[in-house]
């Protein structure tokens, strides 16, 4: 195996020195990306678990709303029953007192 000069070395081994360097560092900002993507993932999964719980709070509060809109309407039946009712007997006690 033949030997090159220690000078053509040396370009060599400073050749893959900066080589190694420049993947290196590529290698870094690769990690550094991908950090910020499963980070930036996290926080979205973050994020989409929160509004779930705050849809899930809403809809809790809108079937609670049904409920009670449903037996105010009850309660409104109730008291035109009683209105029409209290008519008819100042009705029949007027007829009365004449």
């Amino acid at each position: 195996m033949a030997t090159g000069t220690p000078d053509s070395q040396a370009r060599f081994g400073q050749s893959v020195k900066g080589l190694l360097t420049e993947k290196v560092n590529a290698c870094g900002t690769d990690v550094i990306a991908l950090t910020k993507q499963v980070l930036k993932g996290s926080r979205s999964s973050e994020l989409l678990g929160q509004a779930a719980r705050n849809m899930v709070l809403q809809e809790d509060a809108i079937l609670h709303s049904e409920d009670s809109l449903r037996k105010m309407a009850i309660i409104t039946t109730h008291l035109q029953y009683h209105v029409e009712q209290s008519s008819d007997l100042q009705d029949q006690l007027n007829h009365l007192l004449k």
